[in-house]
């Protein structure tokens, strides 16, 4: 029975950590094709870095910033087709273009080192950063960003693993507490200390 006991509770503990670190995937780890930094529009790509050296030297953002103040925002233009072509940035509050005001706008250049670079003071709230580059057709790539605002689908994601794992070794205790066998078990000692 004890042996029973272990086993089982080895197998809920395994499944609980399974479950608990692939929610855990960090930024820096996934394909190109799969970040979330990543626009692309054909063969096309840009890529965004948002950073904070202020809150933490060595973090990195995309679309999530965890504090108002300044923070800087890096694009690169992953696509070596964009550095021959001019590119703008306006950076907007509010999350439609037509809609919020303008807090930063680079007028069109072009970047042969493949890198743009811009700071701004973001409040809390949402903001839309829009990239143009003037080819033909013009390319519009665009990031909304959340600035000191709680993802809930992110904080959902994490806290699943530990609900299931915690409601398995509920099932788990209430079914063996339940069983005939664990009561045989707990009688058989009570009477043994007597």
């Amino acid at each position: 029975m004890v042996r029973q006991i272990t086993q089982t509770g080895i197998s809920v503990f395994v499944l609980i950590m399974a479950l608990y670190t692939n929610t855990a995937g960090a930024h820096g780890k996934v394909a190109m094709e799969e970040d979330s930094c990543m626009r692309r529009i054909g063969e096309n790509m840009i890529h965004l870095s948002t950073y904070q050296p202020q809150v933490a030297e060595d973090g990195h953002y995309c679309t999530d910033i965890p504090k108002a103040g300044n923070a800087i925002l890096v694009i690169d233009l992953v696509d070596p087709a964009l550095r021959d072509m001019p590119i703008g940035i306006k950076v907007i509050k509010g999350s439609k273009a037509d809609e919020g005001e303008t807090i930063a706008h680079i007028r069109s250049a072009v970047y042969q080192d493949g890198v743009i670079n811009t700071q701004s003071a973001f409040d809390q709230g949402k903001y839309l950063v829009l990239v143009t580059a003037e080819g033909v057709p013009p390319l519009n790539y665009e990031y909304h960003l959340r600035v000191e605002m709680i993802n809930y689908a992110q904080v959902f994601r994490a806290s699943i693993g530990p609900v299931v794992g915690l409601l398995l070794t509920t099932i788990l205790g209430y079914k063996l507490i339940r069983s005939r066998r664990f009561r045989e078990w707990m009688a058989s000692r009570g009477s043994k200390k007597n």
